[in-house]
């Protein structure tokens, strides 16, 4: 029977049974030396005997004490019982002198002699430091006495009990004692009693950078150390594998970031979803982790790009956090989402812009693969593709891991990417300030337990590609959560000038340093032992986070119901019309339907008139019956009224439906149409109206006035002032030729009128009217050759046209001859753009008419003076709109008397109007230059 005594247990009492040899054995002295392990971590091992495991292997480190001695008595039984040895050993220790551990051996089948054993040694008590080591076992040999004497402290309790009989023990058998200690069968009945010991071995360097993690070995005695898996992501976005290694990659599908190799978790895995965050989709952001787990899928989505606003759904269902089922838990920790799986000691966290996943080693080295690289701390392999292959680079092999995702179309797993994707800014920038904070003093307290070079690099990448994004504010956000992973905390928000401030609501404020999980009315009397810490927002001071699941700070841990108000023990109050009261212990609010006091009957008389019931200023459940008017229930309707009119109603008093009546609405009426007062009314083009504000008495309807508008009558020489249907005041009209002389003197001639020039008797005008247009001609008057001295003296005279002088006397007679002159052709509107020499017969020729006794009628002869000879020739005519024609004209030769019948003739063609105008306007021309008094 061992009794042992430790400074931090005094008076406690362990008891070891150990199974001894099936063999007679005689008396045995037993002598143990052992060790002290202290640590922050302690193991209790079975108090009955196990079979002995093998050796651990362990890189924990121990520090070594001896300060304690044991000393063990063994005493026989009786030689009539069952034999049964026992060792008992009593140690003592400094601050604890009475405390006892008592060890029970099972003696051999045969009768035993009392045994004797001295143990001297120390407690083992575990200590961590930062080296790692082996396990080394102290070994001590069990030597033989015959004393039947037990030593027993006073203060302790010694256990002592006989055991059943075991089987024979072999040389070199094991078991395991209690508090890591182990028998060994020598031989001869001689036991070796071993102490486990944790030697001090060195520390590992992770590969990510980050410090190891202790771990319990197998055996619960000693520990090792151990690189967790941890992979982080963040910004657009860049990743940080398992074992540390950088990289950036702007993909915009459905990833894995981690599977097992080798599955031995049922449909597990972490996946994420990535989106294009800006206009010129060169950059990505994530949008969804997606984390498996058997037979559940937990979606954390961000709410709105670039934010910290996050919704969970679990298999598709929207949950309310803290959340917990079949294996897995979801609870918020700061700015955090936190997805938990306890069975696989592991925990994926998503804030919106950053992503973490933390994994043991222990269950999942060398098994992983994704873009969060192959967790073995080495970072050789980690850009490995899905057929194990190791890709150049990790922006390569991060394609190759597509998942399919029906909302994604464009998308297809195993595609390589069509080109380079982009690692660093295009051109060179000025990075943020807010990056230079990550180099200097802020966050020097972490640079010696994480480097912040790469997360530098990626916060420039981030303000140089998306300057306008704030993106740099998710480098800074994952090395602080790095850190804190770390134990250490930077509270490093407030020097970024509000760029990166975070918003807490108005019950809340925030911290940077807050707990992972924050105590609550219903677990602040747990002890939160965790170094780490988190950012977010926090309860204030003074006051306590309600529960996980209600999220209500409150000063003293009373109830709080669906309205979301903190109430004391014993508060009463009302809600959804029931009332309740907190009480302290079962389910907190108890609450009864409310009771309304009685009200007298309402009546609601009268046409329009309805009940209802109206809210209750004193009691709001017990609402009040009142008389409301609903002018819809009213059965008289509106008249209808004519134009200038409108309806006016009232209500008279204590009634609800209203009088109606048309009254003037002090407007004109004209045409369908009401006008305002002073506002113009169309009644004709010929007159200005107005309405005025003067009302017939007899219409009601105000008058309107109106006044002819002026006509201005005035016309230029050669127009007329007509009427014209459909117009008020009618307009000038053309109704002579306006026709300007050489000496820019106006003549006005009616058509088919000539006249003179005033100053140059050789020029006449003419005026013709052609399809309604007024068309004026200039004829010249050539003058035949004339020689003065052929003339007899005082023979020389004007011929009538008063333009030529000739000799001959008014009454001879000319002969005959061809005359020339200059004039413009005007043919359907078109003239001729310059004088045209023209030619024609004139002169006097034989014609008489006399009486003929035979026939007893008129005998006529006429000799007409026409052309003998002609030829054809042409000019251009130009027309009004601008158009020139060919036009043919007839030019005499020569010219002769011929006879001619005197008679009309019924066989000549018949002429056109408009010809017949033409011709006879040309006669009367030619009548105006005859050379003759004829």
């Amino acid at each position: 029977s061992t009794t042992t005594s430790a400074p931090s247990s005094p008076g406690s009492t362990a008891s070891t049974t150990l199974p001894p040899p099936t063999a007679s054995t005689p008396p045995v002295s037993v002598t143990t030396t052992g060790v002290t392990e202290t640590g922050s971590t302690t193991k209790t091992t079975p108090l009955t005997p196990t079979p002995s495991p093998p050796t651990p292997h362990s890189t924990t480190t121990v520090t070594q004490t001896s300060t304690q001695e044991t000393t063990t008595t063994g005493t026989g039984s009786p030689p009539t019982g069952p034999p049964t040895a026992t060792i008992s050993t009593t140690t003592s220790a400094p601050s604890s002198p009475g405390s006892t551990a008592s060890t029970t051996l099972p003696p051999p089948t045969a009768s035993t002699p009392p045994v004797s054993v001295t143990t001297s040694g120390t407690t083992p008590t575990e200590s961590f430091t930062t080296t790692s080591g082996t396990t080394s076992v102290s070994i001590t040999t069990v030597t033989a006495t015959t004393t039947t004497s037990e030593i027993t402290s006073p203060v302790s309790t010694t256990t002592s009990r006989p055991t059943a009989t075991s089987s024979a023990v072999t040389p070199g058998e094991s078991w395991w004692l209690c508090d890591c200690f182990k028998a060994i069968c020598i031989e001869d009945n001689i036991i070796q009693v071993v102490p486990i010991v944790c030697n001090p071995p060195p520390k590992p360097t992770c590969a990510n950078g980050l410090s190891p993690v202790q771990v319990i070995d197998e055996d619960g005695c000693c520990w090792h150390w151990e690189c967790d898996c941890y992979c982080t992501g963040w910004g657009d976005p860049h990743y940080m594998t398992f074992d540390g290694l950088y990289y950036s990659y702007q993909g915009n599908c459905t990833y894995v970031l981690v599977e097992e190799i080798n599955k031995k978790v049922d449909n597990f895995g972490v996946y994420i979803d990535n989106y294009h965050c800006d206009a010129r989709d060169v950059v990505s952001c994530p949008r969804t982790l997606i984390v498996r787990h058997e037979t559940q899928e937990v979606r954390m989505a961000t709410v709105k790009p670039n934010t910290l606003q996050v919704e969970v759904t679990v298999n598709k269902q929207a949950v309310a956090l803290p959340y917990k089922k079949f294996g897995l838990t979801i609870y918020e920790s700061g700015i955090n989402r936190v997805v938990e799986i306890p069975e696989l000691k592991m925990n994926v966290t998503y804030n919106g812009l950053s992503f973490s996943i933390r994994m043991p080693y222990s269950l999942f080295g060398n098994n992983t693969h994704g873009q969060c690289g192959t967790c073995n701390n080495n970072t050789a392999d980690d850009c490995m593709l899905p057929n194990g292959n190791i890709a150049e680079n990790c922006q390569t092999m991060a394609d190759h891991w597509q998942v399919v995702d029906p909302s994604k179309p464009q998308c297809s797993p195993g595609l390589t990417p069509t080109k380079a994707p982009i690692t660093t800014p295009v051109k060179p920038c000025k990075e943020s300030f807010i990056c230079e904070l990550l180099l200097g003093s802020v966050f020097e307290p972490c640079h010696g337990f994480v480097e912040p070079e790469k997360y530098y690099a990626a916060c420039v990448f981030d303000s140089c590609v998306l300057p306008n994004l704030d993106l740099e504010c998710s480098s800074l956000q994952i090395y602080a959560a790095t850190c804190a992973d770390q134990s250490v905390c930077i509270d490093w928000r407030s020097h970024t000038n509000g760029v990166c401030s975070y918003k807490c609501p108005s019950d809340k404020e925030y911290r940077a340093c807050g707990p992972l999980k924050e105590p609550t009315c219903k677990s602040s009397q747990q002890n939160e032992t965790s170094t780490k810490q988190v950012e977010g927002c926090f309860c204030p001071n003074g006051t306590m986070l309600y529960d996980s699941g209600v999220d209500v700070c409150v000063k003293t841990c009373g109830c709080v119901g669906v309205d979301k108000i903190p109430r004391e023990f014993g508060e009463k109050f009302t809600i959804d019309c029931q009332d309740c009261i907190c009480l302290e212990g079962g389910s907190g609010i108890v609450c009864e339907p409310h009771v309304c006091v009685k009200q007298n009957k309402t009546s609601c008389d009268g046409e329009g008139f309805y009940e209802v019931n109206e809210v209750n200023s004193e009691d709001f459940c017990c609402p009040i019956v009142t008389c409301k008017c609903n002018t819809s229930l009213c059965t008289t309707k509106a008249p209808k009224c004519t134009l200038g009119f409108e309806v006016h109603s009232h209500i008279p008093s204590g009634h609800c439906c209203p009088v109606y009546e048309c009254v003037p609405k002090r407007v004109c009426v004209h045409q369908n149409a009401e006008f305002l007062p002073n506002s113009s009314v169309f009644v004709d083009k010929c007159q200005n109206c107005f309405c005025t504000n003067e009302v017939n008495v007899s219409t009601q309807l105000n008058i309107i006035s109106c006044e002819h508008i002026p006509c201005n009558t005035y016309c230029e020489p050669g127009y007329e002032h007509q009427p014209v249907k459909g117009e008020c005041c009618g307009r000038c009209v053309q109704t002579k030729c306006v026709i300007r002389t050489a000496n820019n003197s106006h003549l006005i001639l009616s058509p088919g009128e000539f006249k003179n020039d005033p100053y140059n008797n050789c020029t006449i005008y003419s005026c013709v009217k052609v399809h309604n247009q007024f068309v004026s001609s200039t004829s010249e008057i050539t003058c035949p050759a004339f020689n003065e001295e052929s003339c007899k003296p005082g023979t020389i005279t004007f011929l009538p046209n008063g333009c030529c002088k000739t000799c001959a006397p008014l009454d001879s007679t000319s002969p005959c001859s061809v005359r020339e002159r200059k004039d413009f052709i005007v043919q359907h509107g078109c003239r001729s753009v310059d004088r045209v020499v023209m030619t024609e017969c004139e002169g006097t020729c034989g014609t008489f008419s006399l009486y003929s006794a035979e026939a007893n009628s008129m005998d006529h002869r006429c000799s007409c003076c026409r052309e003998s000879k002609t030829t054809v020739k042409k000019v251009n005519l130009k027309c009004p709109n601008g158009h020139s024609i060919s036009h043919k004209y007839i030019y005499v030769e020569s010219c002769s008397c011929q006879d001619t019948t005197c008679s009309t003739s019924h066989s000549r063609e018949s002429r056109s109007r408009e010809e017949n105008d033409k011709a006879s306007a040309l006669n009367r021309i030619k009548r105006a230059i005859s050379l003759t008094s004829q």
